[in-house]
């Protein structure tokens, strides 16, 4: 991890996707086990970093949604569904993003029309 530990530590502090948690303070932290985090990494739903001792290390992104799949899998949800569940809520608000900043751009430019006309000027 060479370039993050070249970010000022100040920064670190504050970066969701810093990689801060060890395996077993992660698990303690959403009230799971280190296997349970294995597990979520087997199907794909989080990626821990690795340290330089190649010991998984996890950010508080990560830690967001491993605590979303205990949440599901408490809830009766095999864990291979809760993690398809996330993954989906996940696009699924990618896309909902995406769409209201393209509608953002379209109001903007109907309301550049509507000046540009109001001046005289040919659209």
């Amino acid at each position: 991890m060479p370039a993050e530990s070249q970010q000022p530590a100040a920064d670190r502090l504050d970066d969701d996707d810093y990689p801060a948690y060890t395996m077993g303070r992660a698990a303690e932290l959403i009230g799971s086990t280190p296997g349970f985090l294995r597990s979520l990494g087997e199907a794909g739903l989080i990626t821990p970093k690795r340290s330089d001792g190649g010991h998984r290390r996890y950010s508080r992104r990560q830690l967001r949604t491993a605590s979303r799949a205990r949440e599901l899998v408490d809830q009766g949800t095999p864990i291979e569904a809760a993690c398809r569940i996330i993954s989906l809520e996940d696009r699924l608000d990618e896309a909902l993003r995406v769409n209201e900043e393209l509608r953002s751009h379209e109001v903007e430019r109907a309301h550049e029309a509507r000046r540009g006309s109001s001046h005289g000027e040919k659209i």
